[in-house]
């Protein structure tokens, strides 16, 4: 098992990364979700051996990897560039690390064999690389990663250079494929519908800390904070006051919100309202329609004051519309 304990880093004088503790189990992917720069690649090169950190341990199996260099770690990485040798064919590249470790020759073309057939690319041990697709060179390097059997797989945006089909196919068989091998990951993105596809516990990651974690249905259905509804595109966010009891005072309007948390009369709170029609809700916002796209099988209707929902009938620009919400209170 993969732990992290109290890990510090800084950069030019700044702090990069504070008290990040974590574990990744046997078996599970775990993803570290944030936006760019929030220290997400820094880490995977930490735990790589790439870089060393300010202060904190990493442990393999309570072991401190601190004087275990990087090609003793046994974990492998994929990155976002693939990092493939143009030089060598398919199956030169993906017998690399095997040769590196000194396996014999039948040996390292049997196990060149089982990854290639794994991710689906049977019959491309003499290609190019500089000649495949963008999806087929990391399928390549997913092979050569998975090759020697690493104890952890680390992902570093793998996907991000791809389009988005090609990208939604590619996370499919990637999350089947461990699930097949069970190999612990860490899968680092910015993409807060990737890391929800892919992940089994997601850590959000924000200047420089883990400011929650969870599964994807339980961030989904419990945000935790402003910030993380806001990063997650969890629907509406809305700055009110408490007026009385769970009355809240919006520029939206007046609306009853069941809180959790304690609230003092005139202070300010802030509503999230989810973006599908709840027909059982009492809270409705109104508005006129500035805008209609069609996305999937639904309407992504924006109104006037900026709210935006998902309808199943598209309306016409400028009518006026009451939605029955659901109003979450953040702390």
């Amino acid at each position: 098992m993969l732990e992290l304990r109290g890990i510090y880093k800084s950069y030019e004088a700044q702090p990069l990364l504070q008290n990040i503790s974590f574990w990744v189990g046997t078996g599970e992917t775990v993803c570290l979700l944030g936006p760019s720069g929030s220290g997400k690649s820094t880490l995977l090169r930490m735990i790589a051996g790439l870089e060393s950190a300010d202060a904190g341990a990493i442990r393999w199996d309570e072991a401190d990897l601190a004087a275990t260099p990087p090609y003793l770690r046994d974990f492998g990485l994929v990155f976002q560039d693939y990092a493939l040798f143009p030089h060598l064919d398919v199956l030169d590249n993906v017998a690399f690390g095997l040769k590196m470790k000194n396996w014999k020759s039948a040996d390292v073309k049997r196990r060149a064999a089982e990854v290639l057939e794994l991710v689906n690319l049977q019959g491309f041990e003499s290609r190019q690389v500089t000649g495949l697709s963008g999806g087929e060179q990391q399928r390549v390097a997913l092979a050569r990663a998975l090759a020697p059997r690493p104890r952890l797989l680390m992902f570093d945006e793998p996907l991000g250079a791809l389009d988005r089909a090609l990208r939604e196919d590619l996370l499919n068989e990637l999350r089947g494929i461990l699930h097949r091998t069970q190999i612990p990951a860490l899968y680092v993105t910015h993409d807060q519908a990737e890391a929800f596809a892919i992940a089994d516990r997601v850590l959000l990651l924000h200047d420089g800390r883990i400011v929650q974690e969870g599964t994807p249905a339980g961030l989904w259905s419990k945000p935790g904070s402003v910030w993380a509804a806001r990063f997650l595109g969890l629907g509406n966010m809305m700055e009110g006051r408490i007026v009385a009891g769970q009355k809240v005072e919006t520029k939206a309007g007046l609306f009853s919100v069941p809180c959790g948390h304690p609230h003092q009369v005139g202070e300010k709170v802030h509503l999230l309202a989810r973006p599908w029609p709840e027909e059982n809700e009492t809270n409705q916002m109104q508005g006129r329609v500035a805008d209609v796209a069609f996305q999937q099988d639904r309407f992504k209707v924006t109104l006037d004051n900026g709210a935006y929902f998902y309808l199943k009938d598209g309306p016409k620009i400028g009518q006026v519309l009451q939605i029955k919400v659901k109003l979450e209170c953040l702390p």
